[in-house]
């Protein structure tokens, strides 16, 4: 068997998006003689970034002082902030002033697909050599056990496990450190915390999962730099979570839901929820009339300080939110991302290439202070919207001074069973806005995989899926998954499991939500997945 092609540098990125972007080119700023690559399982830079997405500049500042010259090609300044508590299907009561972690004064509309496309051509022309549609599939290891590099997958491999004619072997990227910067549970940050056991000494990861889409309005209807969040329906009391919608130039909205993946309700459906809240007066008199231009869903990581695993091993780091660093009341993680990306590139530069250290360092700094201070927010919404609405205003006016740290629990823990849980009344909205079902927010996704090409979404046993998931909690993956990847059928075999790979956004909302915890989300061949538009 031949020896797989290799390529050497001094540091190897996971992931083109702020954070990998960022370390990639405050590294250089340091030291240019510091070899250094960013590797992108997109085809295009920017084209699986999916976040609101409001920043906050000041890392940015810090990174680019003049970038304001030459500014990404959506930036929007925020004019006003509404902050809105909808009641139910019909009605909504808007708050005298937005909570002040929703102040965006100062602050920036963007497309963080179309900011990471613009912060890659900085890097290169720093000397960095970035690579989109090079997945990397695993880790690589040295005698001692530390990382040192990555392995790119394999192309061409048929799903029966064959070669293709058009067959590639992935080469190996060796390197001094490897920086995980693949965001919210990212397949390699997942593998690696768990082998080097870096959870041990924090809670469980929590999560949402954001559901986003790109609307072109008719002529004069948007509000160019307007923000608006809202909470309550048409969620239930027990489910954390809310919407935004941030108007964009040229009469462009970009609407969001975020829900949090500790919901109780077995057949609940995030996506359904969303399509629901559209069609609420305060929203649906904006849509109509107007046409969806992109749309995509993401994983997003809420477990805060608690959850927060060590950051550093032998060979590499985390950054970005492949440590989890959203400061989830502001509902912002690109300015966590961009200073954690600095701030590493200033260790590994003072420490020559040594990640020792690492942790204690992102500990000490101001963004872990961010993170502490808002730390019993979220948890506290674990009892309920209004209680978790009343703990919010006593962490806001200390300054989260309390002197207790509320805990937080795996998601998938939190599904209750048919028949021990009581759903309340759901509202009946017709639904007359695109997309119509799931399938159709895929097409705008503009999804690509090879149907035959080996299934990336790998079930540990599809017996349990019919033999115990049909009847204790009635299948949620087919609620669950935004995309339709899931699908429960009868045939001549029997009752079985389907999935529908090539509908796939990469979200990761099985890895997380999975009742079974059997599910895993592993890297398709490179260049796979969604090519969202300005999302």
């Amino acid at each position: 068997m031949s020896e797989r092609e290799t390529m050497e540098y001094d540091l190897v990125v996971v992931g083109a998006g702020p954070a990998g972007l960022a370390f990639a080119i405050r590294t250089k700023q340091l030291n240019p003689d510091i070899t250094v690559c960013v590797i992108e399982k997109a085809s295009t830079i920017g084209a699986q970034i999916l976040s609101g997405a409001v920043i906050e500049t000041a890392p940015l500042d810090r990174l680019l002082p003049d970038w304001r010259s030459a500014p990404p090609p959506i930036c929007v300044p925020v004019t006003k902030d509404e902050f809105w508590w909808l009641r139910d299907h019909q009605s909504g009561i808007k708050a005298p002033i937005a909570p002040p972690q929703m102040n965006n004064h100062g602050n920036v509309i963007v497309s963080l697909g179309a900011l990471c496309a613009w912060l890659a051509p900085q890097a290169e022309a720093l000397g960095v050599d970035v690579f989109p549609g090079y997945a990397a599939a695993e880790a690589l290891f040295d005698e001692a056990g530390a990382v040192n590099g990555v392995r790119i997958g394999d192309m061409g491999i048929a799903r029966d496990g064959t070669h293709k004619p058009g067959y590639t072997e992935g080469i190996d990227i060796r390197a001094k450190v490897t920086v995980l910067a693949e965001g919210c549970r990212g397949h390699i940050s997942k593998t690696l915390i768990k082998a080097f056991d870096l959870d041990a000494a924090s809670d469980p990861q929590t999560y949402g999962i954001g559901i986003k889409e790109l609307w072109q309005l008719p002529p004069g209807r948007g509000e160019a730099g307007k923000v608006v969040h809202t909470t309550g329906w048409p969620l239930a009391n027990d489910t954390y979570g809310g919407s935004f919608l941030y108007h964009l130039d040229n009469d462009r909205v970009a609407v969001g839901f975020v829900v949090g993946l500790d919901y109780p309700d077995p057949n609940f459906s995030p996506f359904e929820a969303f399509q629901q809240f559209k069609h609420h007066p305060n929203v649906k008199g904006l849509l109509e009339g107007g046409t969806i231009v992109s749309a995509g869903a993401r994983a997003i990581i809420e477990g805060g300080l608690q959850s927060l695993p060590k950051v550093e091993m032998p060979g590499a780091i985390l950054i970005g939110d492949s440590a989890g660093l959203v400061n989830v009341p502001k509902i912002k993680g690109t300015h966590q991302a961009i200073a954690s990306g600095m701030l590493a590139a200033e260790h590994l530069v003072a420490t020559q290439l040594n990640p020792a250290g690492w942790d204690a360092a992102l500990r000490a700094s101001p963004v872990v202070a961010e993170l502490k201070k808002v730390r019993n927010i979220r948890p506290g919404f674990n009892k309920g919207l209004w209680r978790g609405l009343i703990n919010a205003a006593w962490e806001t006016v200390t300054r989260g001074a309390s002197p207790w740290t509320l805990k937080n629990h795996a998601d998938w823990s939190s599904l209750e069973k048919l028949g021990q849980y009581e759903a309340p009344k759901k509202d009946y909205v017709d639904r007359t806005l695109a997309p119509r079902d799931r399938l159709a927010s895929v097409y705008f996704a503009a999804t690509e995989h090879d149907e035959d090409q080996p299934v990336h979404l790998k079930v540990a046993d599809t017996s349990i899926c019919i033999d115990r998931c049909t009847t204790e909690y009635g299948n949620p993956c087919q609620r669950f998954c935004p995309a339709g990847v899931y699908e429960i059928v009868q045939d001549e075999a029997g009752k079985r499991l389907q999935i529908n790979a090539a509908n796939c956004v990469h979200c990761k909302t099985c890895d997380i939500k999975d009742p079974y915890q059997i599910i895993t989300w592993v890297t398709p061949e490179g260049g796979s997945g969604p090519n969202y538009q300005n999302l």
